[in-house]
C-alpha cells in the first residue's frame, strides 16, 4: 500500500474521493464546510508537488439523474476559497466533458466532477462505471472516510483499477490511525463513554469494546434499560421492554471479562419532555411515575469524572442526556469538560458520532480533545468490528 508522505505526486493526475457531502442554505452557499477543510491538506499536497487534482464526490440524495439543487458547482467557489486557487468544474462525472477537463488539466490545477450519484451505478458499485472514472487520473486516493462503509464505485470498487498507485489521504489515514489507536493500542486504564437513547443502536460497539476496556461509562436514554432490569423504577422514562434481558447479559459478560460498567447513580428528572419543565434531581433507581430522566445528576458527574481522570485512554460516542435543551445539557458538558481535562493532563481521546461530535462543538471542546471524527456511520461500523469496504480497497 503506498503512503501519502512518501508518494510523490509529480506530473500525476490524482483522482481523488472527497466527501464534500455539505449543508447547503436556499441560496445555495454552503452552511457548515467542515468536510471540505478536512480535504484542503490533502489536496495542497498533491498540487504544491506538481501534481494535479481531480476531485469527485456525492452531494444529497438524487432520486433520479440530474438535479439542480444537488449539482457540486454550487460549491466550487466554497473549495476555491478554502484551498486558496481556482477550481474548475466539469459538469458530467465521466464521458467526453469529464475525460476533456481532465486530460486538459496542468500541474497545480485543481477540477472538481459534476456528483457522483447522478449515476445510479455509483452506489451500486458498478464495475464499468468505476472504470470510466477511473481513466480520468493516474493514481487513485480516497480520503471520504464518512462514505468508506459503502460499497459504491467511487470508494471500493475503482480501486481496483489502481493496483500500485491506491492510497489513503489524510482524512482517510488520520480517521483509521486514531481509531486504531484506541481499540489496538490503547494506554491503559482504558475507559469508553457510551451514550445516545437507545441500548439497541449501540450493542454491536458495546459487545466490542467490551473486550478491549477496563471501564464503560453507560449515559444517555440507554441507561433507563439497564436500570430497569435491575429492578429499578424508571417512571416514563424511556425504556426498551425488549432489551431487558439483554442488557442483563451484558453486565454478566463484562463481569466475566474483568470490565467495570458504571452506571449513574442519580439524575435530572422532568415531569414532561420540555425545556421549561419542571425538575428535580432524585436517585436513579426510584423516578416516580410520570417523571422522566432527561439527564445526569451532579453525584453522577462526580463519579464518572474520577473514572476519566485516571485514564490513559478515552473513547466518547453519545450524549449523557438531552444537551440539545439547555436545562438538560449539564451532563454531557461535564463529561466533555472531565475528558478535556484529562487529554490536558496526557490521556488520548477519541470523540466519535454525530451527537457527540455536535456536543463538543456545541461546547467549544473541539479542540481540547486528541481526535474529533467526521466518520459518523463509517465510524460506528469500524468500531464495531467490521471491516469497511473503502479501506479494504486499498488496503487489499
Amino acid at each position: 500500500m503506498v503512503n501519502i508522505e512518501t508518494t510523490s505526486f509529480e506530473g500525476h493526475k490524482a483522482l481523488i474521493r472527497v466527501d464534500f457531502n455539505v449543508p447547503l442554505n436556499d441560496q445555495f452557499q454552503v452552511t457548515d464546510n467542515t468536510r471540505i477543510r478536512a480535504a484542503v491538506p490533502t489536496i495542497l499536497k498533491i498540487v504544491e508537488q506538481g501534481g494535479s487534482v481531480i476531485l469527485m464526490s456525492h452531494l444529497g440524495r438524487p432520486k433520479s439523474g440530474p438535479e439542480d439543487q444537488f449539482s457540486l458547482r454550487h460549491i466550487v467557489s466554497e473549495v476555491s476559497t478554502l484551498l486558496g486557487r481556482e477550481v474548475k468544474f466539469a459538469n458530467d462525472c465521466i464521458g467526453p466533458v469529464a475525460e476533456e477537463a481532465a486530460a486538459n488539466l496542468k500541474p497545480g490545477e485543481v477540477l472538481l466532477l459534476e456528483n457522483l450519484r447522478f449515476y445510479k451505478e455509483e452506489e451500486k458499485g458498478d464495475v464499468a462505471f468505476a472504470e470510466k472514472l477511473s481513466k480520468l487520473g493516474s493514481i487513485y486516493v480516497n480520503d471520504a472516510f464518512g462514505t468508506a462503509h459503502r460499497a459504491h464505485a467511487s470508494t471500493a470498487v475503482i480501486a481496483q483499477f489502481f493496483p500500485q498507485n491506491k492510497l489513503f489521504g489524510y482524512v482517510m489515514q488520520g480517521e483509521i490511525d486514531a481509531i486504531d489507536k484506541v481499540l489496538k493500542h490503547p494506554v491503559r486504564p482504558f475507559t469508553a463513554i457510551m451514550g445516545g437513547a437507545k441500548v439497541s443502536s449501540k450493542i454491536s460497539i458495546i459487545e466490542n469494546v467490551l473486550g478491549k476496556v477496563n471501564h464503560l461509562i453507560v449515559g444517555g436514554g440507554m441507561t433507563f434499560t439497564f436500570i430497569k432490569a435491575l429492578g429499578g423504577k424508571t417512571g416514563a422514562s424511556l425504556v426498551e421492554q425488549e432489551q431487558l434481558e439483554l442488557a442483563l447479559e451484558l453486565l454478566k459478560k463484562a463481569e466475566s471479562m474483568g470490565v467495570q460498567i458504571h452506571l449513574p447513580v442519580d439524575a435530572i428528572i422532568a415531569d414532561r419532555f420540555a425545556n421549561d419543565a419542571q425538575t428535580k434531581t432524585v436517585n436513579i433507581r426510584e423516578i416516580p411515575d410520570g417523571w422522566m430522566g432527561l439527564d445526569i445528576g451532579p453525584e453522577t458527574e462526580k463519579q464518572f469524572d474520577a473514572i476519566i481522570q485516571s485514564s490513559g485512554t478515552l473513547l466518547w460516542n453519545g450524549p449523557m442526556g438531552v444537551f440539545e435543551m439547555s436545562s438538560f445539557e449539564h451532563g454531557t458538558r461535564s463529561v466533555g469538560e472531565s475528558i478535556a481535562q484529562a487529554t490536558a493532563k496526557g490521556a488520548y481521546s477519541l470523540v466519535g458520532g454525530g451527537d457527540s461530535v455536535a456536543a463538543v462543538n456545541q461546547f467549544g471542546l473541539a479542540e481540547q480533545v486528541s481526535y474529533v471524527s467526521t466518520g459518523g456511520g463509517a465510524l460506528l461500523e469500524y468500531m464495531e468490528g467490521i471491516e469497511l469496504p473503502g479501506v479494504a480497497a486499498i488496503r487489499s
